[in-house]
């Protein structure tokens, strides 16, 4: 007969840390691997402004004092009180030390550090060391890393460091995309001075729920013969250029066609940006904030606009809506992905000059009237992957 199921799938203590600083689509991908992890207890650390998160019954969240990224991207700044910067940064240190030594996780799961995330070495590195010292209870340590990293001022001097404590620290790096689309080491030049395992594990993508595209439609009173348009901002820091664009654009297109634009401003947009753009919506405009049915709307769209994001992208990806993104300028990341995508016909790129209203309603029309994108042969089962390798090297390490 088989094996008891605890032999098969032992369960374990996952402890994943996340942290935002400008968005929320670290903090969305952070939370379907935590859904993913559903045979075992999560214990999701955040650190960032609080956002609103569908969490499952297994997932616990702690929440660390906030900080986040300042408006001028000039360092990390306290969200939502007056405290003192240096008090909040040792208020988290102690409380994670404490937390860890208290929780006994198995496993610890690293967003992005140490590719990225150099401002909280301060809490991160003692807490590393302290999981590295301790007698006893074995916690494996994981760096989890999206496809595209962004560039940095001293590229050498980073990488160094950031292969010395993988080295020194991790049991693993998990690599949430496809070697097809996009390799590590595009972004990253000594890969191979990295010496435990890098494992690609498919793209973390949540999927829509089963008939959403015709549930919510008729919801919201869409006939077959109206286009449905969803633009979003992800959390809406950055993204404001685009929303307005899309406004106008749309308020233009209701002219020539039945059309209704559903514009998500995201939880972080400062007030008077929302203000501006409801302002400028007309009747065939409705503006949201956030929706948990986020991905039923994309999935009942017929056309998306948003910036070209790790999670947007999956979203557009996972529902196969049609999709014109405008990539963030201010690094890489965005574009590099969005170029990939493009080659491969899976979305097109606008730029400046497309974010005058009348070429960006030219080009919805377009995209409204072509046929829908072919699929893309791209994996998207990165967070069930992820938790097949976690529960492989937790047997390995009991055998």
């Amino acid at each position: 007969m088989g094996q008891r199921r605890s032999e098969r799938r032992p369960f374990m203590k996952i402890a994943v840390y996340c942290q935002h600083v400008l968005g929320i689509g670290h903090l969305h991908r952070a939370v379907e691997l935590c859904r993913a992890f559903s045979a075992h207890g999560v214990l999701l650390i955040t650190g960032g402004p609080p956002a609103e998160a569908d969490l499952p019954n297994h997932v616990r969240q702690v929440q660390l004092p906030p900080l986040k990224m300042g408006r001028d991207f000039g360092g990390l700044v306290v969200a939502g009180s007056g405290s003192d910067l240096e008090e909040v940064k040792r208020q988290r240190r102690e409380k994670l030390i404490r937390l860890f030594a208290e929780e006994q996780p198995d496993c610890l799961i690293l967003e992005l550090y140490p590719f990225g995330r150099k401002a909280f070495r301060f809490e991160l590195d003692p807490l590393l060391e302290a999981i590295n010292s301790r007698a006893g209870h074995r916690c494996g340590v994981f760096s989890s890393v999206r496809d595209i990293l962004v560039e940095k001022d001293d590229a050498r001097r980073h990488e160094a460091r950031a292969v010395d404590l993988l080295n020194r620290y991790f049991d693993g790096v998990l690599i949430h995309a496809d070697p097809r689309l996009v390799r590590l080491e595009e972004t990253f030049d000594r890969i191979d001075e990295i010496d435990i395992p890098l494992v690609y594990t498919g793209y973390i993508a949540a999927r829509p729920p089963q008939n959403a595209r015709r549930g919510l439609r008729r919801r919201l009173g869409l006939s077959d013969g109206t286009a449905l348009v969803v633009a979003s901002a992800g959390g809406g820091q950055v993204g404001t250029a685009l929303l307005q664009a899309a406004v106008k654009a749309a308020n233009l297109v209701a002219t020539q066609i039945s059309l209704k634009l559903v514009a998500f401003t995201g939880p972080f947009m400062a007030a008077e940006d929302r203000r501006r753009i409801k302002r400028a919506a007309g009747s065939s405009v409705v503006i949201k904030t956030f929706s948990k049915e986020f991905l039923s709307y994309l999935a009942a769209a017929d056309l998306s606009i948003s910036m070209a994001g790790y999670n947007t992208i999956m979203n557009i990806l996972s529902t196969a809506v049609p999709a014109l993104v405008f990539p963030f300028t201010q690094n890489r990341e965005q574009r590099l992905r969005a170029d990939r995508l493009a080659s491969r016909q899976a979305l097109k790129i606008i730029d400046e000059i497309g974010l005058k209203p009348e070429s960006l309603a030219v080009d919805i029309m377009a995209e409204l009237r072509r046929p829908p994108p072919p699929p893309v042969a791209i994996d998207l089962d990165g967070a069930a992957h992820t938790v097949r390798w976690i529960e492989q090297w937790r047997r390995n390490q009991a055998s």
